[in-house]
């Protein structure tokens, strides 16, 4: 495929989620293929900067504590960074050195990244003591962590850090 389209398969893309990454990733597209992006694209993207501007106010100052797979944490963090919330502390269990230095220099490139700490190598049970430890205003994982919400709800109501589920567990 690189000698017949000249196509760089080595070159890493990050996940298209948030602004900026799904700019990179379409133009990306584009470049590949020769083809300008749809003009319904560039219509959902005004529509996106427009909800993100919208939501900033409440967004702001917001913490959040994220948990889950390696790319949709990272992906989900850089949307956060976007939107001006700030991750409080970010669990993937299974990364490797490369991905924590990637996050770590995401992080460190946001003024809503500064005090973020990334966990890797810990589970669930880790992560349910950050939360007591450092009550985000919300957490976002997938459903496992309904646990987590329940645990922090039957401390007390001011206790209660509540869960976005983002999807469903891998079964």
């Amino acid at each position: 495929m690189c000698k017949t389209f000249g196509i760089n398969l080595l070159q890493a893309i990050n996940i298209p989620m948030g602004l900026e990454w799904t700019d990179e990733f379409l133009m990306k597209v584009s470049e590949l293929t020769g083809k300008p992006i749809p003009a319904s694209l560039e219509l959902e993207r005004g529509r996106l900067v427009d909800m993100m501007t919208d939501s900033h106010t409440w967004m702001h100052g917001k913490k959040f504590s994220l948990y889950g797979d390696a790319d949709f944490v990272m992906g989900m963090t850089k949307f956060l960074l976007e939107m001006g919330a700030e991750p409080a502390d970010v669990l993937c269990s299974h990364a490797n050195k490369r991905w924590a230095k990637a996050m770590d220099k995401m992080l460190k490139d946001s003024p809503y990244g500064q005090k973020t700490v990334v966990h890797t190598g810990k589970d669930l049970w880790h992560f349910r003591s950050l939360v007591f430890t450092n009550k985000p205003d919300f957490m976002i994982g997938n459903s496992y962590g309904k646990f987590i919400q329940r645990d922090t709800f039957y401390k007390g109501e001011e206790f209660e850090v509540p869960l976005i589920s983002y999807w469903l567990p891998d079964l």
